[in-house]
């Protein structure tokens, strides 16, 4: 039986290289399946991931007459956006992905939420709540190296973005959710 990974991606500069992460997971045995926020639509190679993972890039809800996709079995955020992030720890569920991710911990889903933010944004009193609220729901938050970056840094990190980081963090928290 397969295990499915959700990798949501938000519209961050590192989201172009998300099939990075699609080829981790799939490497790891996971069954990929790509849910983009609207706004992230525009800053990946929909096709391509279409044609890596076999499934449809989802970023809307589904109408009655379409199929269910499976649940997912863990959840993967990866970029996460300052904004994702705080509505996330609200609980906002504005989007397809965020109504995915306001429910995952109260099912018992095993989130990894990896930001792509810059220093700006990470010191502000909103997200450093987000994080810590998050986390004390089991929601791993990981900051890799280089992040949070410097403001208008960004396009400098997106080859150093750690996509292995994330995997590694995910294998990690299923373990931890299965013992």
């Amino acid at each position: 039986m397969s295990r499915v990974l959700y990798v949501i991606v938000c519209a961050a500069g590192a989201a172009r290289d998300v099939g990075t992460l699609v080829g981790l997971a799939q490497d790891a045995g996971w069954e990929v399946q790509v849910v983009a926020t609207p706004s992230a639509l525009d800053f990946v190679d929909v096709p391509a991931l279409e044609e890596q993972t076999g499934r449809p890039v989802r970023s809307r809800y589904r109408k009655p007459d379409e199929p269910k996709p499976p649940r997912p079995d863990a959840i993967v955020v990866a970029p996460a956006t300052y904004n994702t992030v705080n509505k996330f720890a609200r609980g906002i569920a504005d989007t397809y992905a965020l109504g995915l991710l306001a429910e995952a911990p109260g099912l018992g889903i095993p989130v990894v939420v990896l930001p792509f933010v810059n220093s700006a944004l990470a010191g502000r009193a909103p997200f450093r709540r987000s994080v810590a609220e998050l986390g004390a729901e089991g929601v791993r938050v990981v900051l890799g190296p280089g992040e949070p970056h410097a403001p208008g840094s960004g396009e400098d990190e997106l080859d150093a973005f750690p996509w292995h980081l994330a995997l590694a963090t995910l294998q990690e928290a299923v373990k931890s959710h299965n013992d």
